[in-house]
């Protein structure tokens, strides 16, 4: 009798989460193959997070080590709320989300929803910032461990776990959900300002809990940290204290808000995330086409640029304006520009010690404000706003094989990127110093204080483009505004600490005038500020312009994403 034979390429093995997380280390592999130089950042920073999570590991677990249980419930709960409140807001306004496995890539394949959405999940897991985060939140372990013994450290051990999960959820369902607006037109300009309100926030609150902290209690912080502990903030951390300090019916119920919250965000996650593979966002229909006057050429300039020479400079800098504007990546970092020029200014001036709040007098602005405060606040703010700069041609990716075929000179490619830039920068900056000039109630301040950005963002624009050229590294191709490749995260924030410095160090002399003149820098710093800032940019655009000549090719493949 002849024995049927089974051909194991046939049989279909079902996927799992596994698949996912070692695909994701595949891709990270490549990556770094024949990148010498991005491995030994992606190093560099794994090193530095390690080190900050340990420091991190003792500050939670000083209470523990010290036998403080009075302030054992205050870490955990302000602690863990700021770790899922960092989650939630920074890879919105700043690190971006790791976007090694797009989700559009599995779109064709024949997987479940719930199957993409636990894979992704687990291979999210995967990264520096969760190891990261999972040593420093720890120190609640050795914390509850110490008051509670071996039933209250296992407790919190669950907690932590399930904190971390809670984060890296929140954080995914939060940039898809947020990228999936910024897709659509219809609604583009409303998640611009849902955006920049939600991070807005964090100033005024900040500036009235630490007025608050002033001349509050420990038995309000305690009742504080009690209700943050029955919220998904506080829940998995807290509940490791609550055994070691006999509540241990709390306990279980903490956990319960805690895995309810994770489930419901995947949820929300899965729902934009179907969206996200398929490309479905809304662009408007059709009607009432724009009745079309001077030219297929001229409807190719946007208003911001309709003074340009139609030359190829003008052509550049049309073309970079419109990206900067359609493009969601793009404007997720203007959206970015727009709230920390005002968020740093008011909580280097308005948040110093003279700040209060009085139940009799009301809100009051500090007395010791001076132009050289508010010099070095304008610094940061300037330097700031070019960092986006950093990694411009990252922007473009492959698409940048059009420039260099062309054969765009260097030097004029960089001065229109710098004017394309500038036609949204230099106006949030002027309404950053008008905005502040009335805050502070010295509406002669508003010359200086534009002249100071403007002088700092003109060294920021030569900076960062030696930065571009220099250092430039891909970014993933999907919708996903906020997304990044694994590693690229430590690259851009190794860049942007380099930028900065070098920008503080080029824009130092503004802050030297303003110590040094006093008076006349009321109205010599804008006239000097503006001279400064477009001779510093020309210059940087002019040496940097040679480097991008000889680097054309390498800065090519540099930007192409890797598949």
């Amino acid at each position: 009798m002849a024995v049927p034979v089974t051909d194991p390429a046939s049989r279909v093995h079902p996927v799992k989460a596994r698949h996912f997380v070692r695909l994701k280390l595949r891709v990270i592999g490549n990556n770094f193959r024949g990148q010498a130089w991005r491995a030994v950042l992606f190093v560099i920073g794994s090193l530095v997070g390690l080190w900050l999570a340990a420091t991190a590991f003792f500050g939670l677990a000083a209470p523990g080590l010290a036998g403080e249980d009075r302030y054992a419930l205050l870490v955990a709960a302000f602690a863990g709320g700021l770790t899922v409140l960092g989650w939630l807001l920074l890879p919105l306004v700043f690190f971006g989300v790791d976007e090694t496995l797009d989700p559009a890539r599995f779109a064709l394949l024949p997987l479940s929803r719930r199957t993409l959405v636990t894979g992704l999940f687990a291979a999210a897991l995967v990264s520096v910032p969760t190891v990261a985060v999972l040593v420093a939140l720890s120190g609640l372990v050795v914390t509850a461990g110490a008051f509670g013994g071996w039933p209250a450290a296992a407790v919190a051990v669950l907690g932590v776990i399930s904190g971390l999960l809670l984060c890296v959820a929140a954080a995914r369902a939060m940039t898809s959900a947020f990228a999936s607006m910024l897709r659509s037109r219809r609604v583009r300009d409303l998640a611009a300002v849902l955006l920049a309100v939600a991070a807005a926030l964090l100033g005024p609150l900040q500036l009235a809990g630490l007025a608050a902290i002033r001349d509050t209690d420990w038995d309000r912080l305690t009742g504080a940290a009690t209700v943050i502990g029955w919220t998904p903030f506080g829940a998995p951390w807290t509940a490791g204290i609550d055994v070691a300090q006999g509540r241990a019916w709390a306990a279980p119920l903490k956990l319960l808000i805690t895995v309810v919250t994770i489930v419901a965000l995947l949820a929300w996650w899965s729902r934009s995330l179907e969206s996200a593979m398929i490309g479905t966002a809304s662009t408007g229909s059709a009607k009432g086409k724009p009745e079309v006057s001077g030219g297929a050429v001229a409807q190719l300039f946007p208003q911001a640029a309709g003074w340009l020479r139609r030359d190829r400079f003008g052509a550049l800098v049309a073309r970079e304006a419109r990206y900067w504007w359609r493009d969601a990546r793009r404007r997720a970092n203007l959206i970015t520009i727009a709230v920390i020029g005002l968020f740093v200014p008011v909580m280097v001036n308005v948040g110093g010690q003279g700040f209060s709040i009085d139940s009799e007098q009301g809100f009051s602005l500090p007395s010791d404000t001076s132009p050289l405060l508010v010099s070095l606040s304008m610094l940061f703010v300037g330097l700031l706003a070019a960092m986006t700069l950093a990694n411009q041609f990252g922007f473009d990716g492959s698409a940048y094989a059009a420039n260099v075929i062309a054969g765009i000179p260097g030097r004029l490619e960089l001065r229109a990127r710098m004017v394309a830039f500038s036609l949204y920068v230099l106006p949030m900056l002027v309404l950053v110093s008008v905005v502040m000039a009335l805050i502070l109630g010295e509406p002669t301040w508003m010359g200086f204080m534009a002249g100071t950005l403007i002088a700092t963002f003109g060294a920021g624009l030569a900076v960062n483009s030696f930065v571009s050229v220099l250092a430039a590294y891909s970014l993933p191709e999907t919708s996903n505004p906020f997304a990044m490749n694994s590693g690229a995260g430590v690259t851009k924030s190794l860049l942007a600490l380099v930028a900065m410095v070098a920008t503080a160090a080029t824009g130092l002399p503004t802050v030297i005038a303003a110590a040094l003149l006093g008076d006349a820098w009321l109205w010599l710093g804008l006239p000097l500020g503006v001279l400064y800032g477009v001779g510093v940019a020309l210059l940087g655009s002019y040496l940097a312009g040679d480097a991008l000549d000889r680097r054309q090719p390498e800065l090519l493949t540099a930007v192409t994403p890797r598949r």
